[in-house]
């Protein structure tokens, strides 16, 4: 009974501690190098910050995505995309091709267990390997809309923000620093992309050189309207309070527009669902009845 105990113990010590050091590696990492003797290769493996997710799946996927043939061209077309779905990181683009080879034979597993190709044979595994294929493509638009989605409804909102510190005194591009320090919780894709403007006129750009490369990440139609309102008010010298103002409320009409839009075509979307769902269901409950009466009076006749 002592050993079972004390076996007990152990394990439950160990598997805490892992738990603890898989959890909280910063803090085990904190208290191990107080303990360890101060060497510097052990204080130095220690320090070392720990590798971004992003790095960890592109380690995983490096020998598949290599089997994914691409040119330049295709290189760069898939960056342009992972940038306007808000991934910048340089190991994106290895974990998409990574994805592209990995979704088929994974989709091809899943057919294999669930017995689905006993019933197509082999035409199950065609087309397994062209939807695996294609799910990286609809994952990435798929993101890439919902981004866009949230910069477009989220534009007024900033506009609002540097119209105010405008009009308080800030110069255009304080306002800008100061509009993405205030929406980094609420309104955190416009804040980004807000920040990579601030950083770009720090670096050397020109202010009309920053918001171009803005609306080419985005792809967004309104921000690209705001660009060519914000280089025309530069240019000509017109009040930039004024200007956003204006362009704000025209963002907010053509969002309400939208949603009327919207809203007027809910009832030609609901004739499917009628058709398919309802009526059939509502033919059942009022017809069966006295179908099943008709029968049986016909059964009778027979007789």
């Amino acid at each position: 009974m002592g050993i079972a105990i004390l076996t007990f113990a152990a394990a439950f010590l160990t598997i805490s501690i892992a738990g603890f050091v898989t959890l909280y590696p910063a803090s085990a990492r904190r208290r191990l190098s107080r303990v360890v003797a101060p060497r510097p290769d052990v204080i130095a493996l220690l320090n070392t910050p720990p590798a971004k997710p992003a790095a960890r799946v592109a380690r995983f996927v490096e020998c598949f995505q290599r089997m994914m043939p691409r040119t330049t061209m295709d290189v760069s077309v898939v960056q342009k995309r992972l940038v306007r779905a808000g991934y910048r990181d340089k190991n994106c683009i290895n974990i998409f091709y990574g994805a592209k080879v990995l979704a088929p034979a994974i989709v091809s597993i899943a057919i294999t267990i669930t017995g689905i190709w006993a019933v197509a044979g082999f035409f199950s595994y065609v087309m397994a390997l062209g939807l695996g294929f294609l799910i990286p493509d609809f994952w990435l638009e798929n993101r890439i809309k919902a981004r866009q989605t949230s910069l477009r409804l989220g534009l007024p909102d900033a506009l609002d923000l540097i119209i105010v510190c405008v009009e308080a005194g800030l110069g255009l591009d304080r306002a800008v620093q100061r509009t993405t320090e205030e929406l980094c919780i609420s309104q955190p894709e416009i804040a980004d992309e807000l920040s990579l403007v601030t950083l770009e006129q720090r670096a050397g750009r020109s202010r009309a050189d920053a918001w171009r490369n803005f609306a080419e990440r985005t792809g967004v139609e309104a921000v690209r309207s705001l660009t060519s309102v914000l280089i025309q008010a530069d240019r000509f010298g017109t009040s930039v309070g004024k200007t956003l103002r204006a362009h704000a409320e025209t963002l907010r009409t053509r969002r309400r527009q939208d949603a009327e839009e919207q809203a007027a075509k809910t009832t030609v979307k609901l004739v499917f669902p009628l058709l398919i769902f309802i009526f059939p269901a509502l033919f059942v409950v009022t017809l069966g009845p006295s179908m099943i009466t008709i029968m049986e009076q016909m059964q009778n006749l027979l007789k």
